[in-house]
């Protein structure tokens, strides 16, 4: 039975010229794919079979990220069903030579498990073991309440 802090995954991109639009920030089609990306490989990390994207439950954008700076995702897996899996998904701003952070975008993302004919597979129980994974799942369910 994999363990919440199994899925914990952090990944990071820096803002170039061509992750931008027209006003020098980075374009949210980038930030939501990186995170989809992120959010996949968690959702795989649990269930141990191929994940794909079944839905997006809100994207809020709260902040831009300016070109130069680093999106730094953060993804867990929160919850599962069946043959579902939920994901937690956040950006941050990330100065690259301080590392100080800024939250820029959360979202909530359901993905399913499926086997090489694409059909969706039973996925494991999620065990939540640690006191930071309890905080961790505590803090999506509430989070995704407001969506």
């Amino acid at each position: 039975m994999p363990d919440l802090l199994d899925t914990y995954l952090e990944n990071r991109s820096r803002i170039q010229p061509n992750h931008t639009n027209n006003y020098g920030m980075a374009h949210g089609g980038n930030v939501m794919k990186w995170m989809d990306e992120v959010g996949a490989m968690s959702a795989m990390r649990f269930a141990g079979q191929t994940c794909v994207t079944a839905s997006i439950e809100g994207m809020d954008f709260e902040k831009p990220v300016p070109q130069g700076d680093t999106v730094l995702i953060q993804s867990y897996v929160y919850a599962a069903g069946r043959t579902s899996v939920r994901v937690r998904l956040q950006a941050y701003r990330e100065h690259p030579r301080t590392g100080e952070t800024e939250r820029t975008t959360e979202s909530y993302f359901v993905f399913v498990a499926i086997d090489e004919d694409r059909s969706p597979v039973p996925v494991p129980d999620l065990a939540v073991t640690t006191e930071k994974g309890r905080r961790l799942r505590e803090e999506a369910i509430e989070g995704e309440k407001k969506h």
